[in-house]
């Protein structure tokens, strides 16, 4: 590590970013936070601060939570703060030029991909989804592109065949905070090259919406698993049957069987589970939850719900 302690401005709101905060605070002098304001969740729409912000505020580090990011007395404050880096992970919103250049040591970002693979908002659940058997994290020093700067430091992460979204974002979310301490204390040793992307081989990963957990039963049994573990915990995968109906969990059943039958088409009812034809294989359904009903195991399901072979799933 460093021994000089740098002068950081950290910006970042979900609890991904939280293990970075408190690894920089750690080894550095983290003069403030800045996070989305608070949002009202839940039934009561009570109002609930980011992750970032209780961490911050257990460390009595101030927090400040400008609603726009141009905002004149906003950067003031940046500059009245004068860090030599500004660190930013899973902010949430894309930082002006004015912000961009103000840190003498530039805005580090730490992103949930192997640059310049899945530049944007869902890198970790795009890489499930695409059927990725590795993905990793980068530094990077920003720029006024998504996800284009030059990068500073790379790690990989290994994919495993069950892994969920939910899995992997804590596992990077862990390692990110590792490797973005290195980054920052390299950089401020200057120890560190910066590598510009290659843009020709860069990927989008864009924001999830509610309609991409739509299952498409046309799609091969091996698709629609890794669809399950890249939407899980959210938006969750779904189909229609009498209502929507989430699918939790499930597994290939048999990778390459053609039954004939209609994608969606359940083909047999078993006492553990729902086999469902795909495009390309048979879909074993083991955990589900019917509309405004609890999660449930797909025996629970069977015994409380009448399904028949034959009936499709849309």
């Amino acid at each position: 590590m460093t021994s000089r302690p740098a002068r950081i401005v950290f910006m970042g709101t979900p609890l991904f970013a939280a293990p970075s905060l408190r690894a920089l605070i750690e080894g550095h002098h983290v003069v403030a936070v800045v996070t989305q304001p608070d949002k009202p969740r839940g039934r009561g729409l009570d109002t609930v601060p980011s992750p970032v912000k209780e961490l911050a505020t257990s460390k009595a580090i101030p927090v400040l939570e400008p609603t726009k990011l141009r905002d004149e007395s906003f950067i003031h404050q940046l500059k009245v703060l004068a860090p030599e880096v500004i660190v930013v992970v899973a902010y949430g919103k894309i930082l002006p030029r004015s912000i961009l250049a103000l840190p003498p040591g530039g805005c580090v970002n730490l992103h949930a991909s192997l640059l310049p693979k899945y530049r944007g908002a869902a890198p970790i659940n795009r890489a499930i989804i695409n059927g990725e058997k590795e993905t990793g994290n980068c530094t990077m020093l920003m720029d006024e592109g998504m996800d284009t700067g030059d990068v500073l430091l790379c790690e990989r992460v290994p994919i495993g065949g069950d892994d969920t979204a939910e899995d992997l974002f804590k596992t990077l979310s862990t390692k990110g905070a590792d490797l973005l301490r290195v980054t920052i204390d390299r950089l401020i040793e200057g120890s560190i090259t910066p590598t510009p992307q290659d843009d020709s081989k860069a990927t989008y990963a864009p924001m999830l919406k509610k309609e991409d957990g739509r299952i498409d039963w046309g799609k091969s049994a091996a698709d629609i698993k890794n669809h399950l573990r890249g939407l899980y915990p959210w938006p969750g995968a779904f189909t229609a049957w009498k209502g929507t109906l989430k699918v939790h969990k499930g597994r290939v059943a048999d990778a390459e069987f053609q039954s004939g039958a209609e994608p969606g088409t359940i083909i047999e009812v078993t006492k553990e589970g729902i086999l469902v034809a795909c495009g390309m294989g048979v879909f074993e359904i083991t955990e589900l939850q019917p509309e405004n009903k609890k999660r449930m195991s797909a025996a629970d399901f069977i015994k409380g719900y009448r399904l028949s072979k034959g009936e499709r799933f849309a």
